[in-house]
Formats: structure tokens, sequence, C-alpha cells
């Protein structure tokens, strides 16, 4: 997952007040919740209790709103996950950990987030990135259990590409189609593969 701008500043270095933040913290659980597509300005003014002024203070359009909602969910997610695994040690357990903890914060983003998101080519931009960094870091972990010798030799390069492609397909929907498992189901068994694979 990428690190995207803090959640205490906007580009140009604009701090957000305190109401602004409760409204961002609000903005991102909804979008989370019920996706963006279908409601306009007025529509999440309304939920939100503020003024259309107010969130145009924040982004300024509906498309705009819609992006710092996934740009904030995937910064505050990167975190969270970081933050799980700091108290890891062992290297097989830090690849599954990782994994689990990006499943745990997948979990807030419901059908319509994802359905949106895949339709708005910008928002899937970032989607795709986070993917991609995500899997580029379970190749760091598998790095370093290979130096710690906890891993035997394997190419990382292709772990990480193998994992990309399962993360993609887990978050479009068609590992559930295929096996009936859920996403914290599925990520919980790529991370039981991975650490298989590359175990001595």
């Amino acid at each position: 997952m990428e690190t995207t701008v803090p959640a205490s500043s906007r580009p140009g270095g604009r701090r957000l007040t305190p109401r602004q933040q409760e409204l961002e913290d609000a903005l991102v659980a909804l979008v989370l919740a019920e996706g963006f597509s279908a409601s306009t300005v007025d529509d999440v003014a309304a939920r939100l209790g503020c003024s259309k002024r107010t969130l145009y203070a924040l982004a300024a359009s509906k498309e705009q709103l819609a992006l710092l909602a996934v740009r904030e969910f995937f910064r505050r997610a990167t975190a969270a996950v970081e933050e799980a695994l700091a108290g890891t040690r062992a290297p097989g357990a830090r690849v599954t950990r990782y994994l689990e903890a990006v499943a745990e914060q997948l979990r807030a983003a419901g059908p319509a987030f994802r359905a949106d998101v895949a339709a708005f080519a910008p928002a899937a931009e970032i989607y795709e990135q986070n993917t991609a960094a995500a899997a580029a870091r379970v190749r760091e972990l598998v790095d370093e259990g290979i130096r710690a010798g906890a891993f035997r030799r394997v190419p990382a390069a292709f772990v990480s590409e193998v994992v990309t492609a399962t993360m993609r397909r887990i978050t479009s929907g068609e590992i559930g189609a295929a096996t009936g498992l859920d996403d914290a189901q599925a990520y919980a068994e790529l991370a039981r593969l991975v650490v298989a694979a590359v175990s001595r």
C-alpha cells in the first residue's frame, strides 16, 4: 500500500481544522460503506450535516471528494497494517501478519465502494498503486526472511508477481466467486501458501 498525503495536511501545506478533520473522517466512512457514484454533493453534505461550501473546502468537486476519500482510506490502511506488523518478529509470521492485516483493513470497503472504484479510472489507479505497493512489501518481507536464513532462496520478484495477481483477483471478487472464501479467508490462505512455498 502506498503512503499518501498526511491526514492533517493538504497539498500546499494547508492544515485541516478539527471540523474539517471530522468531516473527512465521516466522508471516508460514508464512501467506504456506500460508494460514491450514486450520491450528489448535496446528498453527501446532507449526510454529513454540513454545507456544500464546507465540503468544497476539502476538495473542489464530487470527483475530487471521492478521490480524497479513496486516498485517505489507503493512507490510513497502510499505517494500520504497518502498526500491526511492528510487533511481529519471525519472518514467516511477518508475512502472514501482513496479509492478514491487509484483509482486516479491506473489510471496511463495501461492494459499492469497490464497484465505484473499479468504474472510475483515477480511483482505480490509486487502488492499483496500493495493490502493487502491498505486493512489493510482501517481496521485502520474503527478502528479509531469506537474509535471515528462515526462507530458502527463491525468486522474490516472482513471489511478488504471484501475490499481486492473487490480490487483484481477491479484491475484484473473482476468488470469492470461484472458491466461496471471503476476502479475509482468501488473504489468510494466500499467506499460508506464500510461507509454505518459501520456508525451508
